[in-house]
């Protein structure tokens, strides 16, 4: 700032500083409006940095106080996590006075020893109870007998799909169970959690999730078909939940196999007596047991690879690791081809196909236009290869398809409309059919085995190309362009359709049937102006010769009329600049040939008859003229005059527009033909008249 503006900003803020005596004293000292304009200026200058001052402290309060905020909830947590410690040390000792007391009264130390886990379990059940009371709507949890507290601590639960945190959880690790608990911030009292989930250990699996900072200390469960991630306080915190996880997972599996093991068999002595007689009567009975006996000594199901395999697909869908998840179902299925289904085999089969239903449905997601569709076809390869080696080659074709039809989709939005109309489609076609073709490449690559699949893409091809029709016609033809632009973008996308049949793909057909209707539309509205423009000439006619005025100008209209094709125009010419041809004429020559040229451009067969029709009224109108005005004139010079531009047109412009529609469609224009007959006849019988019939 200035000095000027400091000597300012003190005085304003001097504790004696009068509003109306520096107002007085500024009125005195000022030389005029413009002086006094300029001290406004530096005020509301001021003013407006006092302002921003002033919101920048604002700001910088709600922060601090955001922060404060957030320190006085960790240290209320930490007493509520003091509390708890202090009530745990409580029961502890406790328990410990009661064990104590107990040892006193019995005899033998085999008794002790007997009380001692006793205590020590109800010291468990004590602490887990405790626990619990803190947390809401887990009262059935606390019935189950022999459950007891392992491990317990904060976490903070992250989104699976963009790791983003979503909210703070409190985790209780018991001896059979994983409990789950939100944190409710606004709760006051004893009770800090609701319950959440409660997951069986032996329903999900632990994977630990390496860091990718800012994202660290993180490990994920998966309880199939869903996950979670937590995210621990540090990274000892974290070691020592992923520890203490896999240690509980198999003491549960261990005292489970021990039980079953220690269980005695289910039947009685009676009803195994009974079983035996009804199996030495039955035949087949005993061939089913002797099969299912050979079946379980040819498949050895107790392999470590097989034995883990479940596993071992959990951590290879968390890890995206697709290919080594279909290998190991290859593996398996190779492994067990040929051989008898027994009960173990079952059992085995359930828990594989849940895994597969999990992978087929990541790799549908993988395919989802939700997804990214950055990188084009080659992106989607990776997943539609696995679900073609899964079998699933219908669904994949059809995600493969609507994936690519989105990404065509989206490239057509998001491409910028330029000012000019022809850079526009161009744009549109390099995109569009750059798109399809390597999306038939792809397509060719992925799904070569798969030939049925071949005709859902031939229908793709048919609605993307409308899609791409639809975005065409609203930039050229509904924006009413002119009917030479709307040829030369016609032109272009037929071009551009034409390479695809260089991949054995011809969408011409398709192109022609989507855009005869606005083509159709823009012939017959061109006509209509043409048609105008004429009878608007003729109504202003008086039969004179044109004077072009300079050689330029008549250099200039000869090669407009070499360029139509309509030759020898250079013995209408004369000396002076002038032509021995009505300006009428003349002009009705040029918006024909270059209607025509354009008809040609835009021409397809289901047109034919209506490109013909137009060329034949716009024609029409200049020779019922021509005929009207010979009957009607009476004056010599101008009548030979207009038998001279009735011959201009009957033997010059009739031909080339008949031999120009012929060489462009390939087929003769009859009608044309027939027309010209009549104007022959109108010359040589004055008095004839030429009907539209």
């Amino acid at each position: 700032m200035s000095e000027t503006g400091n000597r300012l900003r003190k005085l304003l803020e001097s504790p004696n500083f009068d509003p109306q005596n520096y107002v007085k004293q500024l009125s005195q000292q000022s030389d005029g409006d413009r002086d006094l304009q300029e001290h406004r200026q530096k005020i509301q200058s001021l003013a407006d940095e006092t302002a921003q001052n002033l919101k920048k402290n604002v700001y910088k309060n709600y922060r601090q106080f955001i922060e404060t905020a957030k320190e006085i909830s960790y240290l209320e947590s930490e007493m509520y996590q003091l509390s708890h410690i202090l009530t745990e040390q409580k029961g502890i000792m406790e328990s410990i006075t009661q064990a104590l007391l107990s040892a006193d009264k019995d005899e033998t130390s085999k008794e002790m020893q007997a009380a001692f886990p006793k205590e020590t379990e109800e010291v468990k059940q004590r602490t887990l109870t405790s626990l619990l009371e803190k947390v809401e709507g887990v009262k059935s949890i606390m019935d189950t007998p022999g459950r007891h507290l392992v491990y317990n601590g904060d976490l903070v639960e992250f989104d699976v799909d963009n790791m983003s945190p979503i909210q703070k959880v409190h985790a209780f690790l018991m001896n059979d169970c994983l409990l789950i608990a939100t944190w409710l911030p606004s709760r006051r009292g004893a009770v800090k959690y609701r319950y959440n989930a409660l997951y069986d250990l032996d329903s999900f699996a632990v994977v630990n999730v390496k860091d990718n900072p800012p994202m660290k200390d993180m490990f994920k469960i998966l309880m199939f078909p869903d996950s979670r991630v937590f995210q621990a306080e540090n990274s000892k915190i974290k070691k020592e939940w992923l520890e203490i996880l896999d240690e509980t997972k198999k003491s549960k599996a261990t005292g489970d196999r021990r039980k079953k093991e220690d269980e005695p068999p289910a039947t009685s002595p009676a009803r195994a007596e009974a079983a035996a007689a009804a199996a030495s009567t039955n035949p087949f009975d005993a061939d089913e047991d002797d099969e299912a006996a050979g079946a379980e000594g040819s498949v050895d199901l107790a392999v470590d690879w097989i034995q883990e395999l479940p596993e071992d697909l959990d951590v290879c869908i968390a890890q995206r690791d697709f290919e080594g998840a279909v290998d190991l179902l290859d593996k398996l299925n190779g492994h067990l081809r040929g051989q008898p289904v027994t009960q173990r085999a079952k059992e085995l089969k359930l828990k594989v196909e849940e895994r597969v239903r999990q992978l087929t449905e990541v790799l549908v997601f993988e395919l989802s236009p939700d997804r990214s569709l950055r990188g084009g076809p080659k992106a989607t390869r990776r997943a539609v290869s696995q679900l073609i080696r899964l079998g699933q080659s219908t669904k994949a074709c059809e995600l493969f398809l609507k994936n690519r039809a989105a990404a065509v989709q989206t490239a057509i939005r998001q491409l910028r409309i330029e000012g000019a109309t022809l850079l526009y489609i161009h744009k549109l076609c390099n995109i569009f059919f750059t798109s399809l073709q390597e999306t038939a490449k792809e397509f060719q690559m992925d799904f070569a085995g798969n030939t049925g699949c071949y005709s859902a893409f031939v229908v793709w091809s048919r609605s993307a190309m409308s899609m791409f029709v639809d975005a065409f016609s609203k930039q050229v033809f509904d924006s009413k362009e002119s009917l030479s632009t709307a040829a030369e973008c016609v032109k272009v996308a037929k071009e551009h359709c034409q390479l695809l049949t260089e991949i054995g793909l011809d969408l011409t057909f398709t192109l022609q049937s989507l855009l005869v209707k606005d083509i159709k539309a823009a012939l017959l509205g061109y006509k209509d102006i043409i048609m105008e423009a004429t009878k608007h000439r003729n109504s202003e006619e008086m039969w004179r010769r044109m004077n072009l005025m300079t050689p330029e100008a008549l250099s200039k209209l000869k090669d407009e009329m070499r360029g139509c094709g309509v030759g020898g125009f250079e013995q209408h010419t004369g000396d002076d600049c002038w032509v021995n041809l009505s300006y009428t004429v003349v002009a009705f020559t040029k918006q024909t040939m270059s209607f025509l040229e354009e008809g040609v451009k835009l021409y397809f067969p289901e047109l034919h008859m209506v490109l013909l029709e137009s060329l034949r009224e716009i024609v029409l109108v200049a020779v019922q003229h021509v005929d009207y005005s010979l009957r009607c004139e009476q004056e010599p010079e101008k009548k030979a005059f207009i038998l001279l531009n009735a011959a201009f047109l009957h033997d010059t412009v009739l031909p080339v527009v008949e031999r120009r529609f012929e060489e462009g469609v390939g087929k003769p224009a009859k009608q044309l033909q027939d027309l010209r007959k009549s104007t022959r006849s109108a010359r040589i019988n004055p008095e004839s008249t030429i009907s539209l019939v």
